[in-house]
Order: C-alpha cells, then sequence, then structure tokens
C-alpha cells in the first residue's frame, strides 16, 4: 500500500508540474516598466547617479508607429532604457518625456493617487545608496531609515516626478 501510494505521489508531482509549466502564458518572467517623466535630464541623473541604474539602450517610436499601436495617437517619442544591472532578465526602466508637466497633483502618499504608487528595490547595502542620496540633496520620507528585522532595514524616497521608490536591505 505505502509502495502504490508513494508511486501515486511521485506521478502526481511530476505531472503536475508538467501541466504548470506547459500552461504558461508568458515568454518572461520580467515586467518592464515605462517611466513618463517631466525632465528627462534630470530623471536620468537621478536614476543613475542616485538609485545607481545603468543606461544599457534606446530606441526611438516614431509618429505612424505612436499612432498605430495606440501608444501617443501620433506623437513620436524617444525611450531611455535604465537597469539595475545589464543583466538578461533584468527588469527594464524606459524613461521618456513630453516635456510637460503630469496633469494632476504628484502623490506625496501611496493612498493619494491610483496606479502604480511606487517600487521596491531590494539591495546588499543601504550604505551606498544613503550616501549618494545624501550627496544629491535627496529627501528620505517618514522617518527612515525604519528596521524591519535583524538585518535589514527600510528607506522611503520620491523620484523627481514623484514615484515613490522603496529601497530594502542591511544599513552595511
Amino acid at each position: 500500500m505505502k509502495k502504490i501510494t508513494f508511486s501515486f505521489l511521485i506521478l502526481l508531482f511530476l505531472t503536475g508540474g508538467y501541466q504548470v509549466m506547459a500552461q504558461s502564458e508568458f515568454s518572461s518572467t520580467t515586467i518592464e516598466f515605462g517611466v513618463v517623466v517631466s525632465d528627462i535630464e534630470k530623471s536620468l541623473n537621478f536614476y543613475t547617479n542616485v538609485i545607481g541604474m545603468s543606461k544599457v539602450g534606446e530606441f526611438d517610436i516614431d509618429e505612424k508607429f505612436g499612432k498605430i499601436s495606440g501608444l501617443t495617437g501620433g506623437i513620436a517619442f524617444h525611450v531611455d532604457v535604465l537597469k539595475l544591472e545589464d543583466k538578461p532578465g533584468a527588469t527594464q526602466w524606459k524613461l521618456m518625456s513630453f516635456e510637460k508637466d503630469a496633469a494632476h497633483p504628484l502623490s506625496k502618499y501611496i493612498q493619494d493617487d491610483t496606479g502604480v504608487q511606487y517600487v521596491t528595490i531590494n539591495v546588499t547595502s543601504l550604505k551606498p545608496f544613503l550616501e549618494r542620496i545624501k550627496k544629491h540633496n535627496i529627501k528620505l520620507l517618514g522617518d527612515t531609515p525604519v528596521s524591519l528585522d535583524a538585518t535589514n532595514h527600510f528607506v522611503l524616497i520620491s523620484g523627481p516626478d514623484g514615484t515613490i521608490i522603496e529601497l530594502i536591505g542591511p544599513l552595511e
């Protein structure tokens, strides 16, 4: 009886795992973010020099594709592609600007608006981030850094256009 039950569990595990893999609709488990900013140079400076992202590419969308894709209704634009590390599968942070301010007030807290309100970046040490935050006169939000557990702390800052960024990791 035990032999049949064990064999059945192995068969169930093997076929169950196969079904999950076979049923995936996604060719990648990475989500790429397109972030519209008011000032591209200010945002590139923030994301590269404060957050530490690297610019890994860029591309242009012409008027025709902007229209037929439904992205802009016919406005051309340029996209700068950033990553935390230039590795395959790393999340892409795609910055673009239409050189205008937001049509709504910037959020102070995550409950102030709908949609994506913050991003989380897990780090090996908060020390270099805190140094760059101080160097670039970026205001820490709340009473951060805040201890999360025996090892990790939480730091909260806001990007140039109000994107709230939480950094999580050890202080050292």
